[in-house]
């Protein structure tokens, strides 16, 4: 189980645990270090740095994403919609390891659908244990650190739904009773089905863990299809890289709360400078970003402090990195 915490900054322990040379394999992903975020103070919302990559002959956005905790799709849209299978060797990439955390609550588990990217603050950073058996025990200090992980979502006609929940249970090796409407989907489409998929089977979408939500029909939960992170493939719960669900369920606790959230595009500042970081509208919820993004500026009283330039550039090229638009001060690459 993968329960080690490095509470250090991500560029230093990325770039500390790159491969030396090509070749992944299962186990380069599942013993990745995790990174805990510090949360910034007051109105700083920044976590991360942006890192580059140089491709090998030989990898795919999926691989090189999978092993810095990316999905494909993140790591393509941050590089002008690159290939992810077929990325030219010799190419240096951005890595987008710097992320804007969602506006709203800070607690539990907290899901912004357009970035497909799960946000957890845990109620404390106490640490116990050594070494790779170190994990965080329950107490009642407020969240001062963040975990975040790319997850794959529901398809446009099953919906991941907008709403609040709390965690009502947790399963390891679930077995997966399969909704009728699925099973008459699966007879269609393969000629043949199962109702029922047992535990620790291979072919179990659910994966080795089950996170259980309020929310009726829906969970978080692995998945026996690793690259699907990153997609909208499921019938609407939310799937996470095998390591990744190891980690996050072995973190909550039954009751705590959570939230799914639709934040297409976010403000943020670092240092005050005024970022921005936009993502596909995945459920078409606004008749167009640009008026979304006006609209938000003009809800946050950013009128007199973001360039609208810069801002239409970033809504049009929807990189998912925050991107610098704030007036009267030079840009920075990164923070």
């Amino acid at each position: 189980m993968r329960v080690t915490l490095w509470l250090v900054a991500a560029i230093a322990i990325m770039s500390a645990a790159v491969p030396l040379a090509f070749g992944w394999s299962e186990a380069d992903f599942e013993h990745r270090p995790l990174v805990a975020y510090p949360v910034p103070p007051g109105r700083d919302n920044i976590i991360g740095e942006i890192l580059t990559y140089k491709i090998k002959k030989g990898d795919t956005l999926l691989d090189v994403g999978r092993y810095y905790d990316l999905s494909g799709k993140e790591v393509s849209d941050a590089n002008n919609h690159m290939d992810w299978w077929l990325p030219p060797v010799g190419a240096e990439i951005i890595l987008p390891t710097q992320h804007i955390l969602p506006a709203g609550t800070r607690q539990g588990v907290v899901m912004n659908i357009p970035e497909m990217r799960i946000y957890y603050y845990p109620t404390a950073v106490i640490i116990k244990g050594k070494g790779r058996h170190k994990t965080t025990v329950g107490s009642a200090q407020a969240a001062r650190v963040v975990y975040t992980f790319p997850v794959g979502l529901g398809r446009f006609d099953w919906k991941t739904p907008v709403g609040a929940f709390t965690i009502r249970g947790k399963t390891k090796d679930p077995t997966w009773v399969v909704p009728n409407d699925i099973y008459q989907e699966h007879l269609e489409r393969d000629g043949e089905a199962e109702h029922m998929i047992p535990g620790g089977d291979p072919d179990n979408p659910l994966g080795r863990y089950r996170i259980e939500l309020s929310l009726p029909e829906y969970g978080i939960h692995g998945t026996n299809v690793p690259w699907g992170v990153g997609m909208n493939v499921s019938h609407g719960c939310v799937r996470l890289y095998p390591e990744d669900i190891d980690v996050l369920f072995h973190m909550v606790r039954v009751g705590m709360p959570g939230a799914f959230v639709y934040q297409p595009i976010k403000f943020g500042w670092r240092a005050n400078r005024l970022y921005v970081e936009v993502h596909d509208d995945t459920y078409g919820m606004y008749p167009g970003l640009w008026n979304h993004a006006r609209k938000l500026v003009n809800q946050l009283g950013l009128q007199d402090q973001v360039d609208m330039d810069a801002l239409q550039k970033a809504v049009v090229d929807k990189t998912g990195v925050p991107t610098y638009v704030g007036r009267n001060q030079e840009a920075e690459s990164s923070s």
